[in-house]
């Protein structure tokens, strides 16, 4: 990007590269609630300059009548909006907002119209300041730029723009992750309920860096029963996640959980999907009665689980040979049934099918998963060791 000319209208952008560079910064997401809900930059603040309603009322003027009248509506809502938007940037950025009144800033900077502001407010490539405020909206337009302008005007130069905005920054994730180079990789599989993912963290607590933990990404269990009791997140989303996990780097391993392609509705990226194939296999079991009791501490820890998990158990039961009255196990209380004969006829062959032909290098009981991480990392640190001799 070549810098604009010196200009009092000149508002300072860094790269969403640079901006990722400095976790002391500052990030506020001037998207709406929905906007951000569906993905945001690490450690983002909402501070929506409108709202969901507002946002797709402008969208609507703009595609139906011109830009002037989407931005003669937009200009009204954010006059309405203006003193509580300063007011939460300045708390966020502990930096004490003028007395002004901002309506009349904001009257003044945009009276001349749209276009105007287009060509006043000129992106400049900039280096971040000590203690950077960086504002973005999705493409780095009037939205972030006007009120880069405002504050900056208000004495707040520590305020700068996302070049791009937040579609910079999803550009940037999907390249890096599509780019990845990943160390040697070791999935754990094994039958559900044997507590894989109780083991992968107890391996990250004892070797940080080694773990990619898929599920926690993705806040499904990947399977039709997934979701309860989570909250899974959009694809863009799990993207950013993973993004920033690998931006954090691996000292030793990739270690994964044994997954479909698909973690809910979310799908994993090809380049760790690649890693994952060509792992080295390593088998988690345990008895069907630790089983039966990590399935019930994980599905029903929350009490709000059980109306999701019902509604699921009809769905479950049509792809099951037979009819087990599951919904009725549940309302009679009988979990340690429902878990038992989910494993036996729907969990159990599901898996197996899924698994045929895969070799496992080792076996290892998961009835405590501290002493499985430990047997894991045992494990995997003498195959390492060995392969570096050869």
């Amino acid at each position: 990007m070549q810098p604009a000319p010196d200009s009092q209208f000149a508002i300072p952008v860094v790269t969403a590269q640079e901006l990722l560079a400095r976790p002391d910064a500052l990030v506020v997401d001037l998207r709406t609630p929905d906007e951000f809900a569906v993905d945001h930059l690490p450690g983002a603040r909402n501070v929506p300059l409108l709202s969901n309603e507002g946002r797709a009322l402008v969208g609507f003027l703009y595609k139906r009548d011109s830009p002037d009248a989407a931005f003669r509506e937009g200009r009204g809502l954010v006059l309405q909006r203006v003193q509580a938007l300063v007011n939460e940037i300045a708390e966020l950025a502990d930096w004490p907002a003028p007395q002004v009144d901002l309506q009349e800033r904001a009257l003044d900077m945009t009276r001349r119209g749209i276009q105007s502001l287009e060509n006043d407010l000129v992106a400049q490539a900039a280096a971040l300041p000590e203690r950077p405020v960086v504002l973005h909206c999705w493409r780095g337009g009037l939205r972030s730029r006007s009120v880069v302008a405002l504050l900056r005007s208000l004495g707040l130069d520590r305020a700068s723009g996302l070049l791009g905005g937040y579609r910079s920054y999803r550009e940037l994730i999907r390249s890096e992750l599509e780019a990845a180079s990943l160390p040697a990789a070791y999935v754990l599989r094994g039958l559900t309920g044997v507590g894989k993912t109780l083991v992968l963290r107890e391996i990250e607590v004892l070797r940080p860096g080694w773990t990619v933990d898929l599920e926690g990404c993705a806040g499904h269990r990947s399977s039709l029963l997934g979701m309860v009791g989570l909250d899974p997140v959009s694809q863009k989303a799990f993207d950013s996640a993973l993004g920033l996990r690998l931006r954090s780097g691996f000292p030793g391993p990739a270690i994964y959980e044994g997954e479909s392609r698909k973690v809910g509705d979310v799908i994993i990226p090809e380049s760790m999907w690649s890693s994952m194939q060509a792992a080295t296999n390593l088998e988690l079991v345990a008895p069907v009665e630790r089983r039966v009791d990590v399935l019930l501490d994980d599905y029903l820890a929350r009490p709000e689980s059980r109306g999701q998990l019902r509604q699921q158990l009809a769905t479950v039961e049509g792809r099951m040979e037979g009819s087990f009255g599951l919904v009725d196990l549940l309302d009679r209380g009988e979990e340690r049934e429902l878990v038992r004969l989910l494993l036996m006829h729907y969990y159990d062959p599901l898996y197996r099918r899924s698994e045929k032909g895969k070799s496992y290098e080792v076996t290892i009981d998961t009835s405590n998963p501290s002493q499985a991480a430990a047997d894991v990392i045992d494990w995997i640190e003498v195959h390492a060791a060995a392969h570096r001799r050869v």
